[in-house]
Order: structure tokens, then sequence, then C-alpha cells
């Protein structure tokens, strides 16, 4: 017993300052490569706990391991998109302008009424009211109401124009806000369906009075503008 108690409170401080160690993402963000990685963590900590015949040393060097892994693999995934893309996926459109994408649900194992049920925790009860629908990389649906089905805004008042950011191609054309810069990269695959180009997004900096070796991300907005967000953050304190 008093085996068992030391092999629990060893596990459950080094399993305490590796998850402090591996960030808050492990459980905000829980992609299918979060929740591999914690469950595998999880079940390395509770045999070195209870299983006599499991090392220490052994234990140890494993949770080590798996730890070490899961922040190389974290460290990449914020350097490179492409490795991002590789190990947690991308979002995906379910829902594109009120018609239910049936081939991509087909591609997701996504069934009608797991849809719906991840409508309904969104308080969605019709797909009606639904105008865009993305399958997060973790498993969560985010929702975009059609105008009309939109609680009302104090944007949506009728106040005096006012100009507002850099200006863009027609806001039809844009349905919802689409990312043109992440980490400091232009991202061509989502300009090439609004026929815009590096180029434009260059002039468009220059008119914010910028360049891209000083903006972290920018997004183009529903209304033709782009909301850029500079690397800034070692300035504020």
């Amino acid at each position: 017993m008093v085996e068992i108690f030391a092999r629990a409170v060893g596990a459950f401080v080094v399993l305490f300052l590796l998850t402090r160690l591996m960030g808050r993402k492990q459980v905000s963000q829980l992609t299918f490569f979060n929740y591999i990685t914690g469950i595998s963590i999880g079940a390395i900590a509770g045999a070195l706990s209870v299983d006599p015949t499991l090392k220490v040393s052994s234990g140890f060097v494993s949770l080590l391991t798996w730890c070490g892994l899961t922040l190389l693999v974290a460290f990449f995934d914020v350097k490179s998109r492409s490795f991002r893309k590789v190990i947690e996926g991308e979002p995906v459109i379910v829902i594109k302008q009120g018609k239910i994408l049936e081939h991509v649900l087909k591609k997701q194992r996504l069934d009608m009424d797991e849809l719906q049920v991840l409508l309904r925790n969104k308080d969605v009860f019709s797909i009606e009211e639904v105008d865009y629908a993305i399958l997060e990389t973790n498993g969560e649906l985010s929702v975009l109401l059609k105008e009309q089905k939109q609680p009302l805004k104090r944007g949506d008042l009728p106040l005096p124009a006012q100009a507002n950011g850099v200006g863009g191609p027609q806001a039809a054309q844009i349905p919802i806000p689409i990312q043109v810069i992440a980490d400091g990269k232009i991202i061509d695959e989502n300009l090439q369906p609004l026929n815009l180009n590096m180029a434009w997004v260059h002039e468009q900096l220059a008119q914010a009075g910028t360049d891209l070796s000083e903006v972290f991300y920018a997004e183009l907005q529903k209304d033709g503008t782009l909301y850029i967000d500079k690397n800034t953050d070692h300035f504020i304190h």
C-alpha cells in the first residue's frame, strides 16, 4: 500500500508538471491528436500508479517521451501551416448558402441526425435558418445564421456611413469573413475563389500603410474591407 501511494503521488506530481508544460490547448482545443495523446499519457500515469511490475523509471521515461513528442508536434504546428493541416486537418463547410453539402457529410462520416444535434447545441432548431455551418477540427460546429434570422445588433441600426478599413472586392462575393494572411503568410488558396492574388494583397497593405513583414493576421470582411492585425504584441505590456 505504501508503494502504491508513493507511485500515485509521484505520477500525480509529474503529470501535473507536464500538463502545465504542454499548455491549455491540450484541453481547450481538443483535436483528435490531443485526444489520443491525452488518453495515452493518462493511461501511462494510471499504470504507473497501480502496476507494481512496471518500473518507476520506465514509467517516467515513457511519460516524458509522450509529452516531449507532443510538445515537438505543437512547436511545428505553430511554425508550419502545412504541418498543422496534416496533423489537425482543416475546418470544412457542411452547409453553404443554406444548402447542405451531402458529399461533405459523407466524407466526414456525419449523418443528418448528428448534424441536427450539433445545430441544436448552438440553439438552432431549423436548418432553414442556417446560411453557413462549419465543422471545426475539434468536432464542434460553428454556425452563421441567415441575415433575417440574426438578432439585431447595434451595428445593424441605420447610422451614418463611415469609411472603414481597406477597400476590397464587392461584398456580394464574400459570404463569410475569409483569412487572407495567417501567421504572417498569405493564404493563396483563399484568394483564388474570389479572383484575387498576392499582388492585390500587397496593394491593400500598401494602402493601409504597412507591408507583409509587419502583418500577423488579415481577414477579408463581408463588406469588402480588410481587417489587419500587426506583429505588435511585443510592444504591449
